[in-house]
């Protein structure tokens, strides 16, 4: 029997179930019942790609094939359909064993993500393609209305690196400020420089690469605001 949270649900996703139980095992952690969402789960990824998929190829006829599959796989990642479920109140429907419950399971990133594909899967298997491309599409468009599909899943690196050739500016230069710690448990500082925007930014981490990454973040962050 659905719930009133449940049918709230359904009316956000402009989706009437003729099976409820399919919706009620898209909701279903293995840790609660044997008639988990798992299987649900591996339905719902094919469908959720191939309609993303489809909406890219026709939405932006500009990207290359190399762009819409970074495109694609950051819309598809676990943190995006964890974001959107959080968006849609999806973790107190969830159905918990109660050690995953009190744990936390609610709002576990992994958790989430696969009961939003075993959603989809649901939908498709009480109503069939059209409709669980019309609830994938209503929650993924607007998400793609407020990001920049041109930078989504790129590093600040590259995106540094383009942003100053496509100004013909000399690329940025790295260079290891200082190094702390014991060799097992290192920290790098990491200066960028860009001369021709006098600009000179730093950034730590865990690793060169990390700390590279930090710097190139601010000096991004920096030319942007500042164009």
């Amino acid at each position: 029997m659905l719930t009133r949270d449940d049918l709230a649900l359904c009316e956000r996703l402009d989706c009437t179930f003729r099976q409820p139980n399919l919706l009620l095992r898209a909701l279903t952690h293995r840790s609660y019942s044997t008639g988990h969402y798992e299987r649900l789960e591996f339905l719902g990824d094919s469908i959720l790609g191939a309609v993303i998929a489809r909406h890219l190829f026709e939405a932006y006829p500009a990207l290359n094939e190399g762009d819409l599959s970074r495109l694609r796989s950051n819309l598809v990642k676990e943190e995006t359909l964890a974001l959107l479920g959080q968006q849609m109140g999806l973790g107190r429907l969830l159905r918990l064993g109660e050690g995953e419950r009190k744990s936390g399971g609610s709002q576990r990133v992994s958790i989430l993500a696969d009961a939003m594909e075993a959603l989809f899967g649901a939908v498709f298997l009480d109503q069939g393609y059209p409709a669980a491309e019309r609830v994938v599409l209503k929650l993924f468009v607007p998400y793609l209305a407020q990001i920049d599909v041109h930078t989504l899943g790129k590093d600040p690196k590259t995106l540094l690196q383009e942003y100053l050739q496509a100004r013909r500016l000399p690329l940025p230069g790295y260079r290891i400020v200082a190094i702390q710690g014991q060799a097992h448990e290192q920290s790098f500082l990491v200066e960028c420089a860009i001369p021709a925007k006098q600009l000179i930014t730093q950034g730590q981490g865990g690793s060169r690469r990390n700390a590279e990454q930090q710097a190139a973040q601010a000096a991004y962050e920096q030319l942007i605001a500042n164009s």
